[in-house]
């Protein structure tokens, strides 16, 4: 979820850079829980009953994910272990970790998570990002088996890199950073095996570009919007970011009323995968949509 240099639009969204490459995931998290962070609550729910259904129609005794612009690992977090985001928001609230060193947390969050790994097929997990600390606290948690600090909007995936792509059943990304970014799309595709992965994100409504859809649509996948209404991506920092979401939202036919105009960024989980395996996701054995994350939520 790492947001990138560069957006569709100048100030599209607001950055907050200083919060991606800490040695733990302290200030992150807090970033996240102090702005209603609720996107990946909403949409590791879709892309856990993809994975699932990729896993059916290959016959896969386990699957290999590519985690995109993964930050500290949260998506993968959420997939692959019994936690909500909203335990992990509370987590990081814990006065103990207002004074812990970073390898502290890192020992800490090593046990908490190994304590809570889903049974059933594991997960093998690549994470990219361009920020090394996130990388490395992915790394020596365990969210991520193999970790990869690499900037594919410039350069080609690296062996290790095109290896693990070569192998991999899904592509997932959390927020925009796909949809911002068609180069890297493009040579993560590039670099997959003949028969491509399901491509699952959750992008800012306004943030998707024709660009990303085209890439896709060359390497052979089928592109659309999963039938589930908007979800909150997030409160906006202020009515500038809230006016900027507005138009962008509407620029590319979105009807904003009652979604961005309650002060929410909202987001929709777009899904790419080959025309042989379009199977009906009213059909998938795991529902796409799950319950607001607090109980205010539903207001």
């Amino acid at each position: 979820m790492t947001a990138p240099s560069d957006t569709s639009g100048p100030g599209f969204v607001t950055i907050f850079d200083e919060t991606y490459d800490q040695a733990d995931c302290r200030a992150y998290f807090r970033m996240m829980d102090r702005l209603g962070y609720r996107n990946q609550h909403h949409a590791v729910a879709a892309f856990r009953a993809g994975l699932a259904e990729v896993m059916r129609l290959r016959g896969l005794g386990q699957a290999r994910v590519v985690d995109f612009a993964s930050s500290y690992g949260i998506v993968t977090a959420l997939m692959a272990h019994e936690l909500s985001l909203a335990e992990v928001f509370a987590r990081y609230r814990q006065p103990e970790f207002e004074t812990a060193s970073p390898a502290e947390v890192i020992a800490w969050d090593r046990d908490w998570l190994a304590a809570l790994r889903r049974p059933g097929p594991p997960l093998h997990v690549t994470g990219i990002d361009v920020m090394p600390n996130a990388v490395a606290y992915g790394r020596a948690v365990g969210l991520f088996q193999t970790g990869c600090v690499e900037d594919l909007e410039r350069d080609d995936p690296s062996d290790v890199l095109a290896a693990e792509l070569e192998r991999c059943d899904m592509i997932v990304e959390c927020g925009s950073v796909a949809q911002l970014m068609p180069r890297a799309l493009d040579r993560m595709l590039a670099a997959c095996g003949p028969v491509k992965p399901w491509v699952m994100t959750s992008p800012i409504r306004g943030n998707e570009r024709p660009e990303a859809t085209e890439v896709m649509h060359a390497h052979g996948l089928v592109v659309q919007s999963l039938p589930i209404p908007p979800f909150v991506h997030r409160r906006f920092e202020g009515p500038a970011e809230q006016a900027r979401a507005i138009a962008n939202a509407q620029a590319v036919g979105h009807d904003t009323e009652g979604v961005e105009t309650t002060g929410h960024f909202h987001a929709q989980i777009l899904l790419a995968r080959p025309a042989s395996e379009c199977t009906d996701p009213a059909t998938w054995s795991m529902p796409l949509t799950v319950a607001p994350m607090y109980e205010d939520d539903r207001a």
